[in-house]
């Protein structure tokens, strides 16, 4: 069994009315028999933070377009997206690049 995974912090740009107005939440994830993954904290998030029209945030099992997610300040993509697996005291920031007119 996995230890529980604390992160730095886990933070929200642009999008955070959808998280009750919240933008940095400190994050511990719950123990698990595997290591945490980006597609895995993004079910946690849904459950546990997103508090409205979850839509404007993801699509289908990841984040919706128009949505840059870094971990540790580069872009997830280097990282490989999804199958990222997080390690304690890692940074994640969710910054939303639509905005409504």
């Amino acid at each position: 069994m996995e230890s529980p995974l604390p992160l730095q912090s886990l933070r929200v740009g642009g999008a955070e009315l959808l998280f009750d107005g919240v933008k940095e939440h400190q994050v511990t994830l719950p123990s698990q028999s595997e290591p945490w993954d980006m597609k895995q904290l993004l079910v946690w998030i849904q459950r546990n933070l997103l508090k409205e029209r979850p839509e404007l945030f993801v699509q289908g099992d990841s984040v919706r377009p128009g949505i840059l997610v870094l971990i540790n300040d580069a872009d997830w993509e280097l990282m490989g997206e999804l199958e990222y697996q997080l390690q304690d005291q890692d940074n994640v920031v969710f910054i939303s690049t639509l905005h409504g007119g």
